[in-house]
């Protein structure tokens, strides 16, 4: 698949998260790379938005994850590994049997975990130059 690569405003995200969705129809698992701040958790809120979230999406980031439910009933995962001290925590919260539910997976700090991404993931990195973001997968 060729690189995609994107510049989009704060105003844009809708518009943003619907290409990342149709480009990518049969992927669930996404990783976002990003420095903090750069807007990784305000584009997973427009996907899960996009996607029919009934639940009020926010940032994991004590919980580690966060389940949110569509208008259908269909679960979506958002996991922020960025508290992970080590690669074996994972296991812990039976990262498994979310990657491999078949429901979205939205993944920050995916570099936390990188063994355990399962072959295929979208890998989207996100970079900010000054009020300009850029998007690349």
């Amino acid at each position: 698949m060729k690189q995609v690569k994107r510049t989009f405003t704060e105003e844009q995200l809708t518009d943003v998260a619907n290409h990342l969705l149709k480009d990518n129809p049969n992927k669930r698992i996404f990783a976002f790379y990003g420095k903090m701040g750069v807007g990784k958790t305000t584009l997973i809120k427009a996907l899960c938005q996009t996607l029919g979230v009934t639940d009020i999406a926010g940032s994991p980031t004590f919980s580690i994850v966060n389940q949110y439910l569509t208008e259908d009933g269909e679960s979506i995962f958002h996991f922020d590994f960025y508290r992970m001290k080590k690669e074996e925590e994972a296991y812990d919260i039976g990262y498994e049997e979310y990657f491999f539910s078949g429901n979205y997976c939205f993944i920050e700090w995916p570099e936390k975990i990188q063994a355990l991404l399962p072959q295929g993931c979208v890998e989207v990195s996100l970079e900010e130059h000054q009020s300009v973001r850029e998007i690349k997968y």
